[in-house]
C-alpha cells in the first residue's frame, strides 16, 4: 500500500541531488564559454562548443527512456553524475577548442543520463493530480543550480591580464566538485513497486500494444498522440532561450565590458526569478488553467528575449532578465506534465526521453544557428532569434484553447485499451 504514495522524502532528496548537478552543470557553462575565448574562439565558435554540449545526447535520449520503461530510474542517476564530473575536470584540462567540444558533449550526456532518470522517477512515483506540482518543485531544483552556478563562475573567473584561461579551468574543476556531492543525496530514493502491481502493470502495456513485446510503443506512434508534440515544441523552445542566455551573455558582457562577476549575478537574477514563479505556478494554473499559462508565459518571454538586442546598461539588463526568468519558469515544469498525461502508459519514460530529444535538437541547432547569426549580424541577432521562436511557441500552446480542447486532454491513447480491458476481464 506504501509503494504508490511513497511520501515526500524521496522528492526532497531528488531535487537536492538536482540542485548539485545542475549548478555544477550550469557554474561550468560559462566557465567553458570563458576558457573557449581564452583559447581563441570567436562568437561563432563558442556556439559550435555550446552545440556539441547536445549533439551526443541527442542520439542516447529515446534508448535510455525505452531502459527507463522497463526497468528502473535510479540507476541513471550516478552515471549521470560521473559523466558530468569527468566532462567538467577534463573540460578544465583541454588544451584546445577540439578536447573542449569533446568533454563538454560528455558532460551533456552526464546531465541528460540524470534528468531522464529523475524525470521518469517523478512521474512514476506522483499521483496524476499531484504531477503539476512536483513537476515544479522537482524544476525548483534546476532553478537553484542556475542561480548559485553563474555566481560561482563568476566569482572564480577573471579576466584580469591573462589570467582568464587559468581561472576559467579552476571554475570547471570546482564544478566537478559540486556535481559529485548530488550522490549524496541519491540513497534509496525509488521505491520498488509491490509484484502485483507489476504484474497489472505488465499486462496493461501488454493489452495496450496489441501483444507486442514489452508493450512497446513506436516512437511515431507517441509522437502523433495529442498533447505531446505540442509540449516537447514548447520545452524545445524554452531551454533553447535559457540555453542561449547562459552561453551568449558572457559574450555580450565581453562586447559590453561587463565583468563576469556581473554577469554571474545577472544570470542567478533569471534563475531567481523562474524559482519565484514555480512556486507560485499552482495558484496560476487555477487561475488562468494550464494552456493559457503557457500560451502568456511563452508570450511575454518571446518581447522580453527581442529586448534584449537593445544596448540596454546592466541594470536595464537585470530588469529584463528578472521578467523574462519569471515567464520562462512556466514552460518547463507544465511541458513535462503535459507529455506525462498524453503519452500512453507503458511509454511514458520514452515520451520523456524524446522531450529531452526535442530539447538536445534545439541546444545542438539553436547555438549554432545563434553563432552564424551573431558572426554576420552581430550578438544581439541571437536574442531576435529567441523571441520568435518564443512566439512560436505560444501560438503552439494556444492551438488546443482555440479548438475549444480541455488544457490537459491526454488520455485519448488509453481509450482503445479501456474498451478491451473489460472483455478482458469477463473472459477471465
Amino acid at each position: 500500500m506504501d509503494s504508490p504514495k511513497p511520501g515526500r522524502g524521496w522528492l526532497l532528496r531528488l531535487v537536492i541531488a538536482f540542485s548539485f548537478a545542475q549548478g555544477a552543470v550550469s557554474m561550468a557553462r560559462p566557465a567553458v564559454s570563458y576558457r573557449a575565448l581564452a583559447l581563441g574562439a570567436d562568437a561563432r565558435a563558442v556556439g559550435v562548443i555550446a552545440g556539441v554540449y547536445a549533439l551526443l545526447p541527442l542520439f542516447a535520449a529515446v534508448p535510455l527512456g525505452r531502459r527507463t520503461d522497463h526497468g528502473r530510474c535510479a540507476p541513471l542517476l550516478p552515471i549521470g553524475v560521473v559523466l558530468i564530473v569527468t566532462g567538467c575536470a577534463l573540460s578544465g584540462r583541454a588544451g584546445s577548442l577540439l578536447e573542449m567540444a569533446v568533454w563538454s558533449g560528455v558532460m551533456g550526456l552526464g546531465h541528460l543520463s540524470f534528468v531522464i532518470g529523475a524525470q521518469s522517477l517523478v512521474a512514476r512515483q506522483s499521483a496524476p493530480e499531484d504531477q503539476d506540482r512536483n513537476f515544479g518543485h522537482f524544476t525548483i531544483g534546476a532553478s537553484l543550480g542556475q542561480l548559485i552556478g553563474p555566481i560561482a563562475a563568476g566569482q572564480v573567473v577573471s579576466e584580469h591580464g591573462d589570467a582568464l584561461a587559468r581561472t576559467s579551468a579552476a571554475a570547471l574543476f570546482v564544478s566537478a566538485v559540486v556535481a559529485a556531492f548530488a550522490v549524496t543525496s541519491l540513497w534509496r530514493i525509488e521505491h520498488r513497486a509491490p509484484a502485483a502491481d507489476r504484474t497489472r502493470a505488465g499486462a496493461s502495456d501488454r493489452s495496450e500494444g496489441g501483444g507486442a513485446r514489452s508493450g512497446r510503443v513506436p516512437v511515431v506512434g507517441i509522437l502523433r498522440t495529442r498533447g505531446v508534440a505540442s509540449g516537447i515544441f514548447i520545452s524545445l523552445a524554452v531551454l533553447s532561450a535559457t540555453d542561449i542566455l547562459t552561453a551568449y551573455l558572457p559574450v555580450v558582457g565581453e562586447q559590453r565590458s561587463i565583468a563576469p562577476a556581473v554577469i554571474g549575478l545577472l544570470l542567478s537574477v533569471r534563475a531567481a526569478a523562474t524559482i519565484a514563479c514555480r512556486l507560485v505556478m499552482t495558484p496560476m494554473i487555477r487561475l488562468m488553467g494550464r494552456t493559457v499559462l503557457m500560451a502568456v508565459s511563452c508570450l511575454g518571454a518571446g518581447l522580453l528575449c527581442a529586448a534584449l538586442a537593445l544596448p540596454v546598461p546592466a541594470w536595464g539588463l537585470g530588469i529584463l532578465l528578472a521578467a523574462l526568468g519569471f515567464c520562462l519558469g512556466v514552460g518547463q515544469p507544465l511541458s513535462m506534465t503535459t507529455v506525462v498525461q498524453a503519452a500512453p502508459d507503458g511509454a511514458r519514460s520514452t515520451a520523456l526521453a524524446l522531450r529531452l530529444t526535442g530539447n538536445r535538437l534545439g541546444q545542438v541547432a539553436a547555438p549554432a544557428s545563434a553563432g552564424v547569426l551573431a558572426g554576420i549580424a552581430g550578438t544581439a541577432a541571437p536574442f531576435v532569434m529567441l523571441g520568435v521562436l518564443l512566439l512560436a511557441s505560444a501560438g503552439v500552446a494556444i492551438r488546443p484553447a482555440r479548438r475549444g480542447a480541455p488544457p490537459a486532454p491526454p488520455a485519448r491513447p488509453e481509450v482503445p485499451g479501456r474498451r478491451t480491458e473489460p472483455s478482458a476481464e469477463r473472459k477471465a
